[in-house]
Formats: structure tokens, sequence, C-alpha cells
């Protein structure tokens, strides 16, 4: 890389899943700011599924250096089984509590 060319500015991302309830309905998405959108689900402020299902809750999180890299983990993630899904909120979140609030 030249001194003249610029290097791509990267910012942090997060794959996250918000449910209804546990064992519920589950939706799988991306963000650079966590903060912000569970709020957004939280308040339905976000048309679409989660909001159609109830998905408020914030029960499972990765955090990454690169947005990038938060969609590649998003894209491999939707063709997971749902069962997969589960085991990951179990192993880390065995109560389903929402984590909204660990954020801040």
């Amino acid at each position: 890389m030249t001194k003249n060319e610029r290097r791509p500015e990267t910012k942090p991302g997060f794959v996250y899943l918000m449910a209804n309830k546990r064992n519920g309905t589950l939706y799988l998405g991306v963000t650079s700011r966590l903060e912000q959108r569970a709020w957004q689900h939280r308040e339905g402020l976000m048309e679409g599924f989660s909001k159609e299902h109830g998905c408020v809750k914030l029960v499972w999180f990765e955090a990454f250096d690169d947005i990038q890299e938060a969609r590649r983990r998003e894209l491999q993630m939707k063709k997971w089984k749902r069962g997969w899904k589960l085991e990951l909120i179990e192993k880390d979140n065995p109560q389903w509590k929402d984590l909204f609030e660990t954020l801040f």
C-alpha cells in the first residue's frame, strides 16, 4: 500500500440473537452498535420479523473487531439448524436472561 492509498476504516461488529421467550422464536442479526439495535428491538422500532414475533430479549451475542467478520459469521449461522443456535444460547446463557442490561 502506498502512502497515498487509504486503508479502509474498520469498525467493530456484533452478531446477536433476540428471542421472544425461552426456546421461542429467534431472530439473528448483525450490527455495529449493539446497544442501540437491542434497544430498537425492545421498543418495537425494528419493523419486520422481530417485531411481528415479539423478539425483544437479547439472549446471545458475539463481538468482532471488524463488522465484515460479523457479517460472515451471521451468514454462516443463518445456515445453521435451529438446535445449534439453541445450544449456543444454552451454553452461554442457560437461564435465557435478557442481556441488554449487561451492555452498560
